[in-house]
């Protein structure tokens, strides 16, 4: 015979886990916006601080930092669209001629494929139909929004910064302060260095496409590699699109321009992936490059393009707790070991 009991409050305690696991993985897109701004809210900060700490009003400082970031994505947004612009324009003109170029150097390694001809009968009108535009429409649309929430509440928690931490510390136990400080600092550091890890690796891929690209002679070289530096922020389809696009804007030069940038950037993706995000992200998160690898690979399984994005944070915080736990253990064996000490060295008591 096998008897299970329950108490009321084990009944109540399951139905909330479930309720909750439940309402997580139906808002779970808010719950990554609201994470996102965080980290770009604890990113700003020091910047915030210090235009207050020069008598600058608190708004004024969150619009001053705000707007020059709006300002400078604007600029860039707008030179790389151009570019792309242009790249498919001169695509849907010269794809049958490019085509027959393609022909030509495959046939000297014996491949025969008839690429001008389905040039020739490319549907351009169906590719980029009204059908086709409202999609690609409502998932910029959706992509817009997005940033934009992201934006204004960054904004609003940069702002109502001093008002949260008053709210934050009135439910602190007294005594607890500086442990409390203790672990926002760990977070923070945290944050700053997934952010300049960030920097860097976008950094490393914009420097390299442009060198690439002005050594084959590819137009708008700038652009490509602003680009490269913005998509290799999203895991897989950023690499597709780093890649991709000097590609395309390579073949219309020669198919050997082509050649070359593609296996060149190919190969640069597979340095990054394999060498420097574990290394540059090991050092700013203080991870091993190992954890950095297992951390991006599963978040990607589980959650997809945001469980990759978070998955290096959500690593960084969890060795935040794993220290914070290690640390107060060996403190806690500390003085076990030294009441113990004292108490064996302690003199015999006599009547």
């Amino acid at each position: 015979m096998l008897r299970l009991e329950l108490s009321y409050r084990a009944i109540v305690f399951v139905a909330l886990l479930i309720l909750g696991i439940w309402a997580l993985i139906n808002v779970w897109q808010v719950i990554v916006i609201v994470i996102t701004s965080f980290i770009f809210m604890a990113a700003l900060l020091p910047y915030v601080e210090w235009l207050v700490d020069r008598k600058v009003p608190r708004i004024v400082a969150v619009l001053i930092i705000m707007l020059s970031i709006l300002a400078v994505l604007a600029g860039l947004i707008t030179l790389v669209g151009t570019a792309t612009v242009d790249e498919f324009q001169n695509l849907k003109e010269n794809l049958p001629e490019d085509a027959k170029d393609a022909e030509d150097f495959l046939d000297n390694f014996g491949i025969k494929v008839e690429l001008q001809e389905r040039a020739r009968n490319v549907d351009w009108s169906r590719i980029i139909s009204g059908e086709a535009a409202i999609n690609y429409g409502q998932k910029a649309l959706t992509i817009a929004l997005g940033v934009i929430t992201v934006f204004v509440l960054t904004a609003y928690l940069l702002a109502d910064t001093p008002r949260m931490s008053r709210f934050m510390y009135q439910f602190v136990p007294p005594g607890r302060e500086p442990e409390v400080e203790h672990w926002l600092q760990a977070l923070r550091t945290v944050v700053g260095g997934y952010i300049r890890g960030q920097v860097i690796t976008s950094l490393c891929i914009a420097g390299f496409t442009f060198i690439v690209l002005t050594a084959v002679g590819v137009p708008n070289a700038v652009a490509f590699a602003v680009l490269a530096g913005f998509v290799d922020i999203i895991p897989i389809v950023g690499a597709v699109i780093a890649v991709f696009m000097p590609t395309l804007a390579a073949f219309q030069q020669s198919t050997a321009q082509a050649i070359i940038v593609v296996v060149a950037l190919l190969a640069y993706q597979q340095f990054e992936d394999r060498f420097l995000t574990p290394r540059v992200y090991g050092q700013t998160l203080n991870l091993p490059p190992v954890i950095v690898l297992v951390a991006v690979l599963t978040g990607g399984q589980l959650f997809g393009i945001p469980g990759v994005l978070l998955a290096l944070p959500a690593a960084a915080v969890a060795r935040v707790v794993l220290d914070y736990y290690l640390e107060q253990r060996r403190s806690m064996n500390f003085v076990t070991l030294g009441s113990i000490t004292d108490e064996v060295a302690a003199p015999d008591k006599r009547d």
